[in-house]
């Protein structure tokens, strides 16, 4: 019998998304535009007399975690999650952190389900507890990708993009449950994202490939009409970004900033067609 078992998922990073709620948390989701990169979490899963979950060694109550866990198995298990990335910061380490489990679940425990199935269960997971509508879309294929159908669906357009690398600073975390949760907040960013995929279509028409300048300043447009940057620091940052040349927006869900270009206090992060796997 295996003792344990690792597993890894991406950090995705959303630039626009577009609501696509439905009754059936299975069949929600969303549109929109986004890429993974090389860093994500590794997640370590073992036989245990209790289910515990743990982020960065510390114990943490992580329902969408919790709900994989309960769909999965009725045996206890011990799930350690590492990460660099904060929760609540927009790289989508729920997600991550839910597909990462599920896979490596199923084969501690020789389930037999496939990757599609296990998909779609940290997917619904992810949903139920409001913490995110497409990241495990993103994590499950990897790359920079535009959903024109909604996440739930699995089907997805690759995107070709000459940059490699992007540049990021968390300022404060985002609850994403409060955002998910505002129907007000919801309906004017269905409309906006409507108007910034059909900007980011419009741009992929004329050329073979897009930029991070194209997407950054459609996205940039998306969060401040939507009503979601919101954030002084994030605000600023941005300006100061735009000042000396480059493009940058507000990672969603998150007070952070991404960039083209390096700025005071960023990381630079690799733009990665890498997708969740077994280790």
């Amino acid at each position: 019998m295996k003792k344990t078992v690792r597993a890894f998922a991406p950090a995705n990073i959303s630039c626009i998304f577009k609501p696509h709620p439905k009754r059936s948390p299975r069949w929600s989701g969303s549109l929109g535009l986004g890429f993974t990169l090389s860093d994500g979490v590794t997640v370590y899963v073992s036989n245990a007399q209790k289910t515990e979950v743990f982020f960065n060694k510390k114990q943490i109550d992580m329902p969408t975690v919790m709900s994989v866990l309960k769909r999965l198995t009725k045996k206890s298990v011990l799930v350690s999650i590492d990460t660099t990335f904060l929760l609540g910061s927009g790289f989508g380490i729920s997600g991550a952190s839910a597909l990462a489990t599920a896979y490596a679940v199923n084969s501690l425990l020789n389930l037999k389900k496939t990757n599609k199935m296990l998909a779609v269960i940290a997917h619904t997971a992810e949903v139920e507890n409001k913490t995110g509508l497409g990241d495990v879309t993103n994590q499950f294929f990897g790359g920079f990708l535009l959903k024109i159908k909604p996440s739930s669906y699995f089907d997805v357009v690759k995107i070709k993009t000459k940059e490699k690398y992007v540049y990021c600073r968390v300022f404060s975390p985002i609850s994403t449950k409060e955002v998910l949760s505002n129907t007000a907040l919801l309906t004017k960013i269905e409309n906006v994202a409507a108007e910034a995929l059909q900007a980011i279509e419009n741009v992929l028409q004329k050329k073979n490939d897009i930029i991070l300048q194209d997407i950054f300043a459609i996205s940039k447009t998306f969060v401040v009409e939507s009503g979601l940057l919101k954030n002084a620091e994030v605000k600023k940052t941005i300006g100061e970004i735009e000042k000396n040349g480059g493009n940058a927006s507000m990672i969603i869900l998150g007070n952070a900033v991404m960039s083209t270009i390096p700025f005071f206090g960023a990381t630079q992060y690799e733009i990665s067609d890498k997708r969740a796997q077994l280790l």
